[in-house]
């Protein structure tokens, strides 16, 4: 009988990360990270993450996304890769053992626990 190891990235879904990021950004409501206005519209999903939902301030009319201006946007590698990154950095797991578990190379994994941790010192800094 053959077993197959189940890894946590194979538990936890983009959907489910683009919800909760949604519930913990816009708690209070969505806001134009542009002009803070929170008389925006949903204009969507994006079109290749289609669990990104997308808006359009009406002050401003600048177009943004659930990620848009936080450490977590532009990037190539799913949002699950970086909230699972952001998680197994917690437990001081090295970069060889997150890379191995999220099934990424070691240079993708450096570039994203470097940029975790450099948005999460901007978000301390006053």
């Amino acid at each position: 009988m053959e077993t197959s190891i189940i890894t946590i990235k194979q538990l936890v879904s983009e959907a489910q990360c683009y919800a909760t990021i949604r519930q913990l950004r816009w708690a209070d409501g969505v806001t134009c990270p542009h002009c803070d206005s929170g008389d925006t519209i949903r204009r969507g999903y994006d079109s290749p993450q289609r669990t990104c939902q997308r808006y359009q301030c009406k002050a401003c009319g600048k177009r943004f996304d659930d990620l848009t201006g936080t450490v977590l946007s532009g990037h190539h590698q799913p949002l699950s890769a970086w909230v699972l990154c952001l998680y197994f950095m917690g437990p001081d797991l090295s970069n060889r053992q997150i890379a191995q578990e999220l099934d990424l190379n070691k240079d993708d994994l450096q570039y994203m626990t470097e940029h975790l941790r450099l948005g999460l010192d901007k978000k301390k800094s006053p």
